[in-house]
């Protein structure tokens, strides 16, 4: 087994766990940030400038959902071969992930060639919202490589447990992007007053930078995984492999998006004030999401390691802790949903009509998240061991199949209340499944698997 990879296998869990997860929580919100950052310059450009920039946000979720799946698939059968001693394969593995990157980079240098402007005309008639939005989409779509080949990069180091590392390249490339936003939005220091564009150069720009940093680390420090040209070529049985992974990985990133659009139209026929409640919602759902999302991502390296080296009680261990802290966290948002609503709504200047539907919302909802913590964690947990279509049928249950039609029933008896209703309800049925989907499993592997 290779040295770099050993503390996977040898250090005490819950510490491991801790030490994986921290610097990936710590990389979400310098994202997040830069996020905010982005929008804030944007906005000075007036409402207009804020619509464009929205409109390319669809095609830029399907370029983050695919670029994160490819390395999910790809780093966690890495991180098993590594356990299991085959270092070759692991090698293979990592050569044919970066081939199925360039590839997607082609593809998406073909969308934005094609279909940015009808993809855009479907959403304005507004010549100067569509002019912006074209140029700001076609330079994210065209120039894509730097977050694709960085997204399968970061996977790839997170893969050998190389989380602080991820986590300064990660943030350099959020704050070359940030620096360079308002120099080129607005031209400053005698650059191009850009407008729009300008946002999508300097988010570009950063990725790209990102990019070079995570190369010139490859090269410069061992991290137990090589990248071979030799290696780079199609292979089937690994194509399979990764993709049985790497699919319903970007599906599951693409489901909340479909989700709320869905649940958008459903409370609409109710009034507006009950969409900007559900979108409160959703604002209080990431301060849950992002600690939990780190977690996982930090779990889901030293289970595929361990899983493929033969530990099943470090599995076993790696799974209740993370289960245990999740529940932390998921709990403490429950008890700020129920006990603490209006004061969380008026962080966001909810008025008077708002905090009127919006506390009783926020307390049904509220439940949902400390039952969803074998749903958050179980899919991880099979992304890890390289079962995807598991990980999909839970995540399913939770965002979809459940959740729309029994909102849509209830909605027919309650109102409104019955849309908040379906939340917990569907997390409960998820959690039931994902508990015996989860024994099943652990079954046909090894009687005492997990």
């Amino acid at each position: 087994m290779e040295e770099n990879q050993l503390f996977l296998k040898e250090k005490p869990v819950f510490p491991l766990l801790l030490s994986m997860a921290v610097p990936v929580m710590l990389s979400m919100l310098i994202n997040s940030l830069y996020n905010i950052v982005d929008s804030i310059w944007v906005a000075k450009l007036g409402t207009d400038a804020i619509t464009a920039v929205s409109l390319a946000f669809p095609l830029q979720n399907i370029i983050m959902a695919l670029g994160v799946g490819l390395g999910v698939g790809a780093s966690s059968l890495i991180s098993m071969s590594l356990g299991a001693g085959k270092r070759e394969h692991a090698d293979h593995l990592a050569s044919a992930g970066l081939l199925l990157a360039l590839i997607h980079c082609l593809v998406f240098i073909a969308a934005g060639i094609f279909i940015t402007r009808p993809f855009l005309q479907m959403f304005t008639n507004d010549p100067q919202i569509l002019d912006w939005a074209c140029s700001y989409t076609f330079i994210v779509l065209c120039v894509s490589f730097g977050q694709i080949l960085q997204m399968y990069m970061e996977k790839l180091f997170q893969g050998v447990g190389k989380m602080k590392t991820t986590m300064y390249l990660m943030a350099s490339g959020c704050i070359i992007n940030i620096i360079l936003d308002p120099i080129l939005i607005f031209g400053w220091f005698g650059a191009p007053a850009m407008g729009v564009a300008g946002a999508a150069v300097a988010t570009v720009i950063g990725q790209i930078g990102a990019l070079i940093l995570y190369v010139a680390v490859y090269l410069k420090m061992p991290i137990g995984v090589s990248i071979r040209p030799h290696l780079m070529r199609p292979d089937r049985e690994l194509i399979r492999s990764i993709y049985s992974i790497a699919v319903p990985s970007s599906l599951m990133l693409a489901m909340p998006s479909l989700l709320t659009g869905i649940l958008n139209g459903i409370l609409a026929a109710f009034g507006s004030v009950y969409v900007a409640v559900f979108g409160l919602y959703f604002k209080l759902q990431s301060f849950v999401n992002l600690p939990s999302n780190g977690l996982i991502q930090g779990m889901r390296p030293i289970i595929s390691y361990n899983y493929g080296a033969g530990e099943h009680g470090r599995v076993r261990q790696t799974i209740r802790c993370s289960l245990g802290i999740t529940a932390v966290i998921t709990l403490a948002g429950t008890i700020g949903a129920f006990f603490f609503p209006g004061p969380i709504l008026r962080l966001f200047d909810a008025d008077s009509q708002l905090l009127l539907y919006g506390i009783p919302a926020l307390r049904i909802i509220g439940l949902s998240f400390l039952i969803s913590t074998a749903g958050i964690v179980v899919p991880g947990v099979f992304e890890a061991i390289g079962r995807g279509k598991e990980s999909l049928i839970i995540s399913l249950l939770r965002q979809l199949i459940i959740i729309v039609p029994l909102g849509w029933i209830l909605s027919r008896f309650f109102g409104p209340t019955g849309i908040w209703i379906a939340f917990p309800a569907a997390e409960a049925a998820a959690a039931v499944a994902a508990w015996k989907m989860l024994g099943r499993v652990g079954k046909k592997i090894s009687p005492n698997a997990f």
